[in-house]
């Protein structure tokens, strides 16, 4: 990453400064009042540049919202994460790396998520963004536990054991043990290793 940044022209690295600058201010601003009541006009003074510049790179708040959101993938590193665990052939290793990645997923995602259930609450197309976005994650779920089939245990079935994983994973899961009842990420992960192995392993 350091080396591709340094292969970038003044221009290309002043560009991608702007456009984590409009990012960042969004993403305060979408938090401190509401994604419906934030302007791009609010967003430009925030970020300290033109409203133009704020349309010319992103187009609309929509576009300024999935790069916020593509800026939480890269934060969390949970495609990686996942990326590695495909990789793994013993099953239990497999399930760690995926509390792993959900962990980094819900411990870095509180904006996001917050930010994407208002957006979803005043924005129709959001609202559809946000669907399809569950709707991939559902899927991703599927295909990971679907890979491993051969190793669950007998009694279960490769759509029972997804069902088992989505639920397990949800981000209400995590709100509830980390900020609810005080439990250190770390606890988390230790529990959902613990429980995705005793749910879905023999």
């Amino acid at each position: 990453m350091a080396n591709a940044k340094s292969n970038l022209t003044y221009r290309q690295r002043q560009a991608l400064a702007t456009q984590k600058l409009i990012v960042d201010s969004a993403r305060d601003l979408f938090l401190e009042q509401g994604y419906g009541n934030t302007t791009i006009e609010a967003i430009s003074v925030r970020a300290g540049v033109a409203v133009s510049t704020v349309y010319s790179v992103f187009g609309s708040k929509r576009g300024i919202l999935r790069a916020i959101r593509e800026a939480w993938h890269h934060e969390s590193q949970q495609r990686d994460i996942y990326r590695e665990a495909r990789q793994q052939s013993d099953p239990k290793r497999r399930l760690e790396l995926a509390a792993r990645a959900t962990r980094r997923q819900w411990e870095t995602g509180a904006a996001m998520l917050t930010i994407y259930r208002g957006a979803a609450a005043t924005d129709q197309e959001a609202a559809a963004e946000l669907k399809e976005a569950l709707r991939g994650r559902r899927a991703a779920l599927d295909r990971f536990i679907n890979e491993m089939a051969p190793a669950l245990r007998a009694d279960l079935s490769s759509e029972q054991a997804a069902a088992i994983f989505f639920a397990l994973t949800l981000p209400e899961v995590y709100e509830n043990l980390v900020r609810g009842a005080g439990w250190s990420p770390n606890q988390y992960e230790a529990w959902l290793a613990a429980i995705l192995l005793q749910q879905l392993l023999p």
